[in-house]
């Protein structure tokens, strides 16, 4: 009776979508627009084993203790011991869950084997949860990827995904849930001086948060806003969400909702001036998010917590905004362990327009010919900016909506400093 219900050129696009998919499938292509009714969980690295919150809502959303879990420690120096240790956590709080031996650094079989195991196929296809570990996400990629190819263990795994079970990753493991990644990108510096390779410092991801956003870890702790602005603009992307450590982006639908911090990036209005002949942006919205806070695709709308909704309201605009803070900072590291973030709440709760701070290396290699080059970062408060705090949760944590980022080169003097003279 479908095609009764059905226009003709409605079904018959939805009949081709459908065969488009599985002659994507059976030549080893995932379509990451195809999520299914999965939830997709990025951990910002640094997974506390006492974070009961996470820990209880990876358990929640694969359908409760009841579900079976299976985890790779492919990305790990150690694949069987990360694994292991992530097995004893979920068996610890009541859940079955088993590790699956996928690594090149394991000997009794090769991973280019591993990945085509009709058993291992077997145990993805059996669970409703998968979790990868962190490590090296190139290791991961190249081992369920390879060539931008889906081996048959990475399309059980998306068969999971699109049943509706949880796919999750801590550090590395959250690196590969975008279409894009950073393979190797130590120097987030030299990311924001142009090193930004395809194959090198950059690689695709497994594509499990869909094609709309993209995702970096260990965000706050490490400054990382440095590098996701350049591959954002590079790559085309308007959103990107960096988890801090001990924190989680979850994914179900079109909605992110957080668990402990994240930092939004928003380059929907952003511009850049190709003149200045190094990276620049303007007219960035960044948001600071908390545990609750949530955010829709593809628009990346933020909305506090409950809790937040019931606290402070810092609202620049408003006839009652009575600011704490008193005097702008400068800072001379911008991207340093959770500057950004600091800034953020300041400048919301600040008297002050805006707050400033600069990234340079202070000590460049004679082989780099672009020692000299720095950044400053411009926050501002701007249209629609607007914070929320809270002592509910024991803490005075922010919540930031849409201040305004602006980064522009700038040149560092060589040498920083010389001795005082009289």
């Amino acid at each position: 009776m479908l095609h009764r219900l059905l226009h003709p050129a409605t079904l018959f696009a939805a009949v081709a979508t459908v065969l488009f998919s599985l002659a994507a499938q059976a030549q080893g292509v995932i379509d990451p627009n195809q999520r299914g009714q999965g939830t997709a969980v990025a951990i910002g690295g640094g997974l506390k084993s006492d974070n009961d919150e996470i820990y209880n809502r990876l358990i929640a959303a694969a359908g409760g203790k009841s579900a079976r879990w299976v985890v790779f420690g492919t990305g790990s120096e150690n694949p069987t011991g990360s694994a292991d240790g992530v097995v004893q956590q979920f068996r610890q709080r009541g859940v079955t869950a088993v590790a699956l031996p996928v690594s090149p650094l394991l000997k009794d079989k090769p991973v280019a084997d591993a990945v085509r195991d009709p058993a291992l196929v077997a145990q993805v296809q059996a669970a409703q949860g998968v979790y990868f570990t962190g490590g090296a996400q190139a290791r991961i990629v190249d081992a369920f990827q390879p060539g931008g190819q889906a081996t048959p263990l990475l399309q059980a795994i998306w068969a999971v995904y699109r049943a509706g079970g949880v796919v999750a990753g801590t550090s590395a493991g959250a690196a590969i849930m975008s279409t894009t990644m950073f393979r190797d990108a130590p120097d987030v510096l030299g990311a924001m001086k142009g090193k930004l390779r395809d194959g090198q410092e950059v690689d695709r991801g497994l594509g499990f948060m869909g094609p709309a956003l993209f995702v970096d870890q260990h965000f706050l702790k490490r400054g990382r806003i440095g590098r996701m602005l350049p591959l954002l603009q590079a790559k085309g992307y308007t959103l990107g969400l960096g988890v801090e450590e001990n924190s989680a982006a979850v994914l179900h639908g079109d909605t992110v909702e957080v668990i402990g911090r994240a930092l939004l990036v928003n380059l929907a209005e952003a511009r850049s001036d190709a003149g200045l002949g190094a990276f620049n942006v303007s007219n960035v919205r960044v948001s600071l998010l908390d545990t609750g806070d949530s955010l829709r695709l593809p628009g990346g709308q933020m909305t506090p917590s409950a809790a937040k909704l019931k606290g402070q309201v810092l609202d620049p605009a408003a006839a009652g905004y009575k600011p704490y803070y008193s005097e702008p900072p400068f800072y001379v590291d911008m991207l340093g362990d959770n500057v950004i973030g600091t800034a953020m709440g300041l400048l919301i709760d600040g008297s002050f327009a805006d707050v400033r701070g600069i990234a340079f290396h202070p000590r460049p290699p004679a082989s780099d010919a672009q020692g000299a080059l720095g950044f400053e970062f411009l926050l501002s408060k701007g249209p629609g900016s607007m914070g929320w705090t809270t002592e509910a949760g024991g803490g005075e944590d922010y919540t930031v909506r849409d201040l305004r980022l602006a980064v522009r080169p700038i040149r560092m003097a060589q040498p920083m400093y010389t001795p005082w003279a009289r």
